[in-house]
């Protein structure tokens, strides 16, 4: 899957480990019965947006960050700077493909979703508002947000089994990448409770 960091706090909970050789390279546990949920950062240019996406990801129970192609880690000050030390709560990794990624979580049964204004693309609003899951399955989620000009990678999008977009009544076409993102968590969690 190309070059593949995976870091982890000493004050996690969860553990990651590595997999049978040739496989995908790391797993997240689940523990206590709860969903996991994770996020996959593709190609995002910001180290500030990556820092404030990694302590919402915090915020909203998410275990882990897949940090792909030209996305800063935490190893970057600007990141460590706004994350205010999420990147020590939430497990995170870097690959540089993160198609190849993908299709190694579908793989092992994770549930992929997007968020981008794409014409497949359903409301969040109506997806979570009765307040029930789609379905059991969906205990293991990504949820995949795009580089701040072009978007998610149209490869990605063909990989999703949902994808989202948050409605907008202004003129700008699209939220701040972290702003969406964090729109993006509060609805899928109180769509789960």
């Amino acid at each position: 899957m190309g070059t593949t960091r995976l870091v982890l706090s000493r004050n996690l909970n969860l553990e990651a480990r590595h997999l049978r050789p040739g496989g995908l390279s790391h797993e997240i546990s689940r523990l206590d019965g709860q969903d996991l949920r994770a996020v996959l950062l593709d190609n995002i240019r910001s180290a500030w947006n990556v820092g404030s996406i990694l302590r919402s990801a915090d915020g909203f129970g998410f275990a882990h960050a897949y940090l792909c192609g030209i996305t800063p880690t935490p190893e970057k000050e600007a990141v460590t700077k706004t994350s205010l030390g999420a990147e020590d709560s939430v497990t995170w990794s870097y690959h540089k493909d993160a198609v190849k990624l993908i299709k190694g979580l579908k793989k092992e049964g994770w549930h992929i979703s997007a968020l981008e204004d794409d014409n497949r693309a359903i409301a969040i609003t109506s997806k979570f508002k009765s307040g029930a899951k789609e379905n059991a399955s969906d205990q293991k989620s990504v949820l995949i947000v795009g580089n701040e000009i072009v978007g998610v990678d149209p490869g990605l999008l063909d990989l999703c089994e949902r994808i989202f977009y948050i409605p907008m009544w202004g003129e700008k076409k699209s939220f701040n990448v972290a702003i969406a993102f964090s729109i993006a968590a509060f609805q899928m969690q109180k769509g789960e409770n």
